[in-house]
């Protein structure tokens, strides 16, 4: 193998031409020829047996050349990669050039990691707001951990109210007509938490089991099936029961049967020191992702649009993995959220720039300041790594490559470079009220039995 030429060309990539020399397409070729003779009919000889000769001569002088170009450019590209020193970011176009008996050529046009420059990401001045866990968040994680240990028992000699578990049927109508998808038997409906179209729950209050009714609402325009869309419908409906929860009362005996504590006080000790580390580690993400802000606006460089194509790319497959651990697929997901994959991709637009951003700034940063991983670091992240895992440690070696955790490490101690040296002043600021406790209610997509007409709109974060 061998360069032939290196250019830029207009749009950024890099072209090169490279030539593959005679004797490794010659062996290219041989090994093509004894792998696809069986396969080829020559007068007079039996399958396989037909020399190589006899069949270029009866096939093309260059039937084998195809599968022996596609054979060794893969490695000859690599080569010339490494060969210029040269960091592609996507794939190589290909276009064979030249192909004989003295070998062939070929040109790969592949877009590269860009140049980037970068000074004055020393000394940077941020607010960092820092909060202090308050009793109210305390109180209200006790509440939720009272309704996920409450008993469920049945409602007697009263009205649904929200908060309680209707047991219904349904079946919806649109311009008069049962649509596919919107009956269900027997489905536990939570009154209050919005898993239904907006309004369907509200008018479900009131009823009493026994009671046959109908429910009016109006499908949103964003609904996931088209036909649907902005369509008013009529539900009719039977209550069959209705549940709701008895909550144990919050004393000593309730903090020894929810956690490894004896008394409520030792608990509510412990939510609050969890709350006050939920908060601090909020604090010096918020912070850094500060820092990282004003580090990428003092980078020269410019991104190709591929770099990001590639990190939504591996954004939406982790979503998809996380899915499949729920039971779930993105197809499924996609069609209750009401969105095209292309627009789901769009979420993750600026997630991606923000990441990819970041990654060349403390590339630049590492090498500017000659950070890198010592050869201890790396063995330690390996059985770091083998620990999480529960691995052996050489196993981890053959799946996860040390130059690759080198790479992170000397980026960490970029990282630990520009937040060592920052002026970051301190702010104190109010912590969030707490959320009133909801109760869970199960993916509507594992309810075989009901359908997804009347469930409401999810969003992307739900599923993380």
């Amino acid at each position: 193998m061998s360069v032939t030429s290196m250019k830029t060309n207009d749009d950024k990539r890099v072209e090169l031409e490279i030539k593959v020399d005679a004797e490794t397409f010659e062996k290219a070729v041989d090994a093509a020829f004894k792998r696809n003779s069986k396969r080829m009919n020559v007068p007079g000889f039996r399958r396989g047996k037909a020399p190589r000769k006899m069949i270029e001569r009866l096939y093309g002088e260059g039937v084998f050349y195809e599968e022996a170009v596609n054979n060794t450019y893969p490695a000859a590209y690599e080569d010339a990669v490494k060969e210029k020193g040269i960091e592609p970011v996507d794939r190589a176009d290909i276009e064979v050039m030249q192909v004989g008996k003295d070998g062939y050529s070929f040109k790969a046009t592949v877009t590269v990691k860009p140049e980037v420059s970068i000074e004055g990401y020393k000394g940077i001045e941020v607010e960092k707001k820092v909060a202090q866990a308050t009793d109210a968040e305390v109180d209200a994680e006790l509440s939720r951990m009272q309704a996920q240990n409450g008993r469920v028992i049945a409602v007697e000699g009263r009205a649904a109210q929200d908060g309680d578990t209707a047991v219904i049927d349904f079946e919806g109508f649109v311009d008069g007509k049962a649509f596919e998808g919107g009956k269900g038997e027997k489905y536990p409906l939570e009154l209050g938490s919005n898993s239904f179209i907006e309004g369907f729950e509200g008018q479900v209050v009131g009823h009493n089991v026994g009671d046959e009714f109908e429910v009016n609402v109006t499908f949103p325009e964003n609904y996931h099936a088209e036909e649907l869309k902005g369509k008013p419908a009529v539900f009719k409906c039977k209550l069959h029961e209705l549940k709701t929860k008895d909550l144990p009362a919050l004393d000593d005996e309730f903090a020894k049967d929810v956690s490894e504590f004896d008394t409520l006080d030792e608990l509510k000790a412990d939510l609050k020191k969890k709350a006050q580390e939920r908060h601090d580690n909020r604090s010096e993400t918020e912070t850094e992702n500060k820092l990282m802000e004003a580090v990428c606006a003092k980078m020269t460089v410019d991104i190709p649009q591929c770099m990001y194509e590639r990190r939504i790319d591996e954004m939406v497959r982790e979503f998809e993995y996380r899915l499949q651990s729920q039971g779930l697929n993105l197809q499924t997901y996609l069609q209750y959220a009401g969105m095209e994959l292309e627009s789901f991709r769009k979420t993750y637009a600026a997630q991606a720039e923000a990441q990819v951003k970041t990654r060349l700034a403390l590339e630049k940063i590492a090498e500017l300041e000659k950070l890198a991983a010592t050869e201890e670091e790396i063995n330690g992240e390996l059985l770091k790594i083998a620990g999480n895992y529960n691995m052996d440690v050489e196993r981890v070696r053959k799946i996860v490559s040390p130059e690759d955790v080198a790479h992170n490490l000397a980026m960490g101690k970029a990282l630990d470079l520009v937040r060592d040296s920052a002026v970051i002043t301190e702010v104190k600021e109010e912590a969030a009220p707490a959320e009133k406790p909801k109760k869970a209610s199960k993916p509507r997509a594992k309810k075989a039995k009901t359908e997804d007409a009347p469930a409401a709109e999810t969003s992307a974060e739900s599923a993380e």
